[in-house]
């Protein structure tokens, strides 16, 4: 504590600190001198692409990738082509960007994972200077060509390739070039000389950025901040001009009194502060620039590489990991010798109280006075997670909770959430993990994305402990973890099948979220197909089995889960699959081991593919349901030799099945058919395709009666049915001559009330009336009341003594004009109670 300032040096009206992150593990021979390096933002991990220490035609260079401790994580000899720029994407894959405009990706442990190129132009002209950049939408790569063409990809997830247009009078490499991302599109500013350029998508503009020093010919070097919002340059006059990324507003400009161009420059600027700077590093020389004209030295032991930070910069040399960044506010405030801040106070009330002296409640009362013990614990909570020392962050936060005795509406979740923050930041930087975040990249980076760092790497156990930890909800943290972890084992093929599945079902056991389909297709695309097909005994919803199933060619095994799911739909994904894969007589003898299938296909045949049908009948000799099939067949032919023959088939196939009664019935529809077809060629009547009933009537309604009477014949129509049709039809023609032949013709089946009725329907009681004493005695007042014969009505029910007919009557009567009537069928009606 007594040196938390010692490292401090003042910058205009800032502080700026060095905090040594790790003594690197690494073993470096020759240090970083002659090798490529790229370091992944957010304390990610180093590439390093070293030249062989032979000069010899078979000496390869090596890709060595590091923690940002200096931990090996991979180590290979390179056999592609000469690399020409190395990056990370935001997901911590490596970029190798090659001379020939190809990009390979590796991720962290070295495994290759695809390639793409960078267009024929790159080919052709190869590559002067590349560079990897993040945007809004992900990684992407910027390519200067030896032809001096820009081409660019903004995001290498989904490839879009542009060039950009050409820099009039480029006839050389460009002195210095960086990539903007502003409005959500992404820019290249170029200088050549003392000319500055912006390409974008449609043009090359000539800019000038304002207040840039008259000395400088020619701009050398150009660094852009984190968040792309401020640029510098410097030049060859050795001035470093400060100012935003549009080229609108300058911020300062600074000489360094070095005109030699730097081997890096970079912004170092934490969020939200007022205090622009740049680091410029020459050779073993480190100078920190900001608004005043003085400036920060630094000497450098070893070759170093510069990482930008969103709140600070990483130096990466062959023996050290150091962070040099503004000291946070919050810290100023505290340890700045002399401060008077409430946090300061409250830290030395913390150190008297531990000392049992009563000055702690002299610090204590001169904070209360000013009511700024609130503001004293949140300086102190606030500074704890800017500090990297765990010993320095117990003592802030037990100075922050010493005064929260004395707050009785102070809100603790800043302090706990700090207290977790800091112990889940404590064990990822941990030199075994190798992962050196501040609080504010922290913050930045999200929870989530820490967790997914963690699984990339393999640290399943910390992140694991980290979810429970947070409590973070099962299904987004440890069931993702566990996940990783059981696709990265189905990869190890040291083992046999039998036991990783076994241990993964036992690891996973009854996890929340997780899909055992997303892992068995991890292990078929790794070669493990019986693998897949035991993980996938494990996963519950058929939905998933499946579709895998099918892509391992199990297809047998897929129609069972999907018969088994109960999902019909699935089913017929199956069959339609077996139908397109399978030669016709295996997809038939498979279906026929599957009742349901087969029982589904059918259904869907019938209404897709009727020949299909018929094929499925002929092999299970079925020959109810072929002659079922042939007889709906016929009713789809106009031709009536297609449609007799068809019927005929279907005779056959009834007399097969032993079905009389089907064969009859279709015989009966042949000898109807061909007699409608005689009528038709004899009367010109088109009556082909209607029912026997229907040609009856039709008969009778257009009036061929012998032709009907000849029908009901020799087809057997009941007498009543056919009675009911030519009574109808001789009404509905009012043909009521013939109508009355035909009742005395001989007697009705049906009686002679429905002759009343129809009569009547049609408006003609006259008629009616020759046939209400024909009626049955029981239909005789019903006939009366029709016509509209109230005595004839009364007489038929005075004389059957019926007191329900009487009672009809009476309902009909008026008692105006019916009272002769009504007093009659009330004697009747007495007469009949007495007795």
């Amino acid at each position: 504590m007594a040196f938390v300032t010692a490292n401090w040096n003042p910058l205009g009206e800032a502080f700026y600190r060095k905090i040594e992150l790790y003594e690197m593990g690494w073993n470096l021979r020759d240090g970083l001198r002659d090798c490529l390096i790229a370091a992944a933002p957010y304390g990610g991990p180093i590439a390093l692409l070293r030249e062989p220490q032979r000069r010899s035609p078979s000496a390869r260079p090596q890709l060595e990738i590091y923690s940002a401790s200096g931990s090996s994580l991979a180590s290979f000899a390179w056999k592609s082509g000469v690399v020409k720029h190395l990056g990370w994407t935001v997901c911590d894959d490596l970029l190798c960007i090659q001379e020939d405009g190809t990009v390979l990706i590796y991720d962290l442990f070295g495994s290759f994972k695809r390639h793409f190129s960078m267009g024929n132009e790159v080919v052709q002209n190869q590559v002067l200077e590349a560079k990897v950049f993040h945007s809004p939408y992900g990684t992407g790569v910027a390519i200067i060509t030896g032809a001096f063409g820009v081409t660019l990809a903004t995001n290498i997830d989904d490839l879009k390739l542009r060039r950009l247009p050409g820099v009039p009078g480029l006839h050389e490499a460009p002195s210095c070039w960086a990539v903007l991302t502003q409005d959500r599109q992404s820019k290249v500013l170029l200088a050549h000389g003392a000319d500055l350029f912006i390409l974008d998508n449609t043009a090359c503009t000539a800019v000038t950025p304002p207040g840039l020093s008259p000395q400088a010919t020619s701009i050398v070097s150009m660094a852009v901040s984190f968040s792309y919002k401020y640029l510098a340059l410097f030049t060859d006059s050795g001035h470093v001009w400060m100012g935003s990324s549009n080229l609108k507003d300058k911020l300062s400009e600074v000489e360094t009194k070095v005109r030699t161009p730097p081997k890096q420059m970079v912004w170092c600027r934490r969020p939200k502060s007022e205090q622009p700077s740049v680091v410029i590093m020459w050779d073993r020389h480190l100078l920190v620039a900001g608004k005043c004209k003085e400036t920060i030295s630094y000497h450098l032991d070893d070759d170093s590489v510069l990482v930008p930070e969103l709140d600070g910069v990483r130096i990466i040399s062959s023996t050290h990991h150091e962070l040099l960044q503004e000291v946070p506010g919050a810290c100023e405030e505290i340890f700045k010798i002399a401060s008077m801040a409430p946090g300061a106070l409250l830290l030395e009330a913390h150190k008297e109280y531990e000392k049992e002296s009563q000055k702690a409640d002299e610090y204590l009362r001169e904070i209360k006075e000013q009511s700024l013990l609130g503001e004293a614990v949140r300086q102190c909570v606030e500074a704890a997670g800017h500090e990297h020392e765990p010993e320095t962050q117990k003592t802030l936060l037990r100075a922050a909770s010493f005064g929260k005795c004395f707050l009785s509406n102070f809100p603790p979740d800043q302090f706990v959430s700090m207290c977790r923050d800091l112990r889940v930041l404590n064990a990822v930087r941990d030199y075994l993990v190798g992962i050196p975040l501040t609080h504010t990249q922290f913050r930045q980076m999200t929870l989530q994305v820490l967790i997914d760092r963690l699984v990339f790497r393999k640290l399943y156990p910390l992140a694991i402990e980290i979810c429970r930890y947070l409590k973070i909800p099962e299904y987004q943290g440890v069931s993702r973890v566990l996940k990783h972890w059981a696709c990265c084992k189905v990869q190890q093929k040291e083992e046999a099948d039998e036991v990783v599945a076994r241990a993964v079902s036992i690891k996973l056991g009854e996890a929340a979220g997780i899909s055992y389909s997303e892992i068995a297709t991890k292990a078929y695309e790794c070669g493990r197909t019986e693998l897949a097909i035991k993980l996938l005994e494990f996963e519950p919803r058929s939905g998933e089995q499946v579709p895998l199933l099918l892509k391992m060619k199990r297809s047998q095994l897929a129609l069972s889960k999907a018969i088994e799911s109960g999902d019909t739909d699935l089913v017929y994904t199956v069959v339609t699959y077996l139908k397109n894969e399978m030669n016709r007589g295996d997809f038939f003898m498979t279906l026929r081991n599957q009742p349901v299938a087969l029982s589904l296909y059918r259904q869907f045949c019938k209404h897709q593919e009727q020949n299909t049908l018929k094929d499925l009948f002929n092999q299970d000799d079925d020959h109810q349901e072929l002659g079922n099939f042939y007889v709906k067949a016929s009713y789809k032919e106009k031709r009536l030799e297609a449609r007799l023959s068809l019927l005929q088939s279907a005779v056959d196939e009834y007399n097969k099945a032993k079905n009389e009664f089907a064969a009859k019935a279709t015989e009966e529809e042949m000898r109807l058919l061909r007699f409608q077809k005689r009528l038709e060629d004899e009367k010109g009547e088109q009556l082909m395709g209607l029912s026997l009933q229907n040609t009856l009537q039709a008969l009778l309604t257009i009036g061929l009666h012998k032709q009907a009477e000849q029908l009901y014949k020799d087809f057997r129509v009941p007498d009543k049915r056919y009675w009911w049709l030519k009574l109808t039809a001789l009404a509905d023609k009012e043909d009521w001559e013939e109508l009355e032949k035909f009742a005395k013709s001989k007697k009705s089946p049906i009686g002679y009330l429905p002759f009343v009725e129809v009569c009547v329907k049609r408006h003609n009681k006259y008629e009616a009336k020759k046939y209400v004493s024909k009626v049955m005695p029981e239909q005789k007042v019903k006939a009366h009341l029709a016509v509209g014969d109230l005595e004839g009505a009364a007489d038929t029910a005075i004389e059957r003594r019926n007191e329900g007919e009487i009672s009809t009557v009476l309902s009909r009567c008026s008692a105006t004009t019916d009272r002769a009537v009504m007093e009659r069928l009330n004697r009747a009606r007495s007469a009949g109670a007495k007795k």
